[in-house]
């Protein structure tokens, strides 16, 4: 009995050793997985003259961070496209001339899609992105950041879900006709009366909520009203640096406890370093449009340059690594997703490029987490947000 007992613990021993062994390599494993992130600005691109969204972009006279063949190499299967407008006045102009701009860029987001239709597709459901992950396409959602465009009329939300919009935040840096930004100072306290009607329009139209840049009074009251999860974009985490755009622990748990989720950003996870030169260069990145392609590829150099001698952020890939790990032991790895922000500040000297993201991977395994819980973190929790929004 004692032998037997003793050959039992010995074949148990080994197979718990052989399990250990067989762990997935990262990038076999990151290449499997349906990888997604919420917030891509690089529609910004999309317009520079002689940009091509099909093209490998040098690194080292470019200042893209994302293009299909980057999205190839580095296994990110899709995210959302942002339709990001600046903030202007409160005014009936000012609405006028950001619905202008927002359609615009829509229309430009669907052109650029529709341009190279061999590579990518446009995703409305959680089952198209599986859909289109099967058959080996890209996968491009479209979201809103800042819904200041829609001025007063929040049936203009419907006319953007008709142009393929599934998710969209009802503000950005500064305070608007909705709510309460994270950078400004506080007007409505929270939600204004239109912004609460805002919600429940997302409700009853099936978008999903994006809390990113929102105050914690309006996080707090988009949380309690909405009648589906809510996702945060591109936020990070305030504990581990206390700046009004991150969400705190507390707040992470809340989100949780609905059924939400953070996607965890590269941005403000310490001081930015926007110096004078860094303010000339991004002035010209934000209207990089307007740019001929001589003066694009000076501004890419004078990018890198500055780079290597004064990067923007002062954290590194470790520092970003550790508050991913915070934040899924605060939420749970059903509440916690990606959105690094990439070509709209995100990126950090050591993790820079969509190719780095599987060192987070990487991280994860070495951490203990299972294939199947990365999988719900990198694509799975964004798509159950998605389809419950829908379902309701």
């Amino acid at each position: 009995m004692r032998r037997s007992l003793r050959v039992a613990m010995l074949l148990g021993a080994a197979l718990l050793a052989s399990t250990a062994q067989a762990k997935t390599p990262p990038a076999e494993l990151h290449k499997r997985l349906l990888t997604l992130d919420t917030h891509l600005d690089t529609a910004l691109h999309f317009a520079r003259a002689g940009w091509d969204f099909a093209a490998v972009h040098p690194r080292d006279s470019d200042f893209s961070q994302l293009d299909i063949p980057r999205m190839r190499a580095g296994a990110l299967d899709g995210g959302f496209f942002a339709i990001y407008t600046d903030q202007g006045p409160l005014t009936a102009q000012g609405y006028a001339d950001a619905l202008a701009f927002a359609r615009a860029r829509s229309d430009l987001i669907d052109r650029t899609i529709a341009a190279h239709a061999d590579a990518i597709a446009p995703a409305l459901t959680a089952a198209d992105a599986r859909r289109l992950n099967a058959r080996g396409k890209l996968i491009a959602f479209k979201s809103i950041e800042n819904s200041y465009p829609i001025g007063e009329k929040l049936a203009l939300l419907a006319e953007f879900k008709a142009r393929g919009v599934r998710l969209a935040s009802p503000v950005h840096g500064k305070n608007n006709q909705f709510a309460d930004s994270a950078t400004d100072a506080p007007r409505w306290g929270g939600l204004s009366p239109l912004g609460r009607q805002w919600v429940a329009e997302m409700n009853r139209l099936g978008l999903v909520i994006d809390a990113s840049h929102a105050s914690d009074a309006t996080f707090d009251q988009m949380l309690a009203l909405s009648k589906t999860p809510i996702l945060l974009s591109h936020s990070s985490l305030r504990s581990a640096n206390d700046h009004p755009r991150n969400l705190d622990e507390g707040r992470l748990r809340q989100l949780a406890a609905r059924g939400g989720a953070m996607c965890v950003s590269t941005i403000f996870l310490g001081d930015m370093k926007m110096s004078p030169a860094r303010a000339a260069i991004f002035a010209k990145y934000e209207d990089g449009s307007k740019l001929d392609a001589a003066a694009q590829r000076e501004l890419g150099r004078q990018w890198r340059a500055l780079d290597a001698t004064e990067p923007m952020w002062d954290v590194g890939f470790d520092k970003y690594a550790a508050m991913v790990l915070r934040a899924i032991e605060v939420a749970g790895v059903d509440h916690i997703c990606f959105g690094a922000d990439w070509d709209g500040g995100g990126g950090l000297p050591d993790f820079d490029d969509i190719a780095a993201q599987v060192r987070l991977t990487a991280r994860l395994q070495d951490a203990g987490y299972s294939d199947a819980d990365i999988g719900k973190m990198w694509g799975g929790n964004v798509l159950r947000i998605l389809a419950a929004a829908q379902e309701r």
